[in-house]
């Protein structure tokens, strides 16, 4: 079965980088939202309200959260 993936990402982000090189080397399709679009940075902040950093990361409408979250979850 395949997931929903998600990344709210933003230019010169080397964490956005790592996530979607992570996603990538386990052969997962993603979807990226640039947050340098004021009207994607205002959605993303609607899904996360507390988000602080990038990316956001969401699989199957479930907030992961940023990278280290990510490698936390699958790596463990």
């Amino acid at each position: 079965m395949s997931k929903k993936v998600e990344i709210y990402s933003k230019s010169n982000c080397s964490y956005c980088v790592m996530a979607m090189n992570f996603f990538k080397s386990k052969g997962v399709a993603y979807d990226v939202y640039s947050t340098d679009n004021p009207d994607i940075f205002k959605e993303m902040m609607q899904r996360n309200p507390t988000a602080r950093s990038l990316p956001q990361i969401f699989i199957d409408d479930e907030l992961i959260g940023g990278y280290t979250d990510l490698i936390k979850k699958y790596m463990d």
